[in-house]
């Protein structure tokens, strides 16, 4: 289980089945909106309880970024029709117990960083 909050801690939630495929998104939207690159889990949404108000906003055709609407925290990626939400592993409190198993869209990283660990690298999501 994962619980987690934004840093006013106005939004919250809580993960309780099981946590799949952390990564580490290079993409141009994440980039933009966490100032680096953005971590998160993949969590079915039957599994996922939020509580608090956070604002939704349609970064492109097929998917929303949610965050806290007082302090801006980026916490949630849903892609239309998927079943699983993306949760900010940055957001959670405490041990995860996880470890990142891929960068996705490495293509589109920023040119000041290297990735310089062994985890696969992915040029776009596969």
């Amino acid at each position: 289980m994962l619980n987690g909050s934004c840093l006013c801690g106005a939004v919250t939630f809580t993960a309780k089945g099981a946590a799949r495929d952390p990564a580490a998104c290079h993409c141009t939207q994440c980039r933009k909106q966490s100032g680096h690159h953005w971590a998160s889990v993949q969590v079915m949404d039957a599994d996922l309880t939020i509580t608090g108000n956070p604002t939704w906003f349609a970064s492109s055709e097929s998917a929303k970024r949610g965050f806290c609407p007082t302090c801006g925290s980026f916490l949630f990626w849903k892609g239309e029709d998927d079943p699983d939400t993306g949760v900010s592993l940055g957001a959670v409190d405490g041990p995860t117990g996880l470890r990142l198993e891929r960068h996705i869209f490495t293509a589109d990283k920023g040119d000041y960083y290297d990735i310089a660990d062994t985890i696969p690298q992915e040029e776009q999501e596969t």
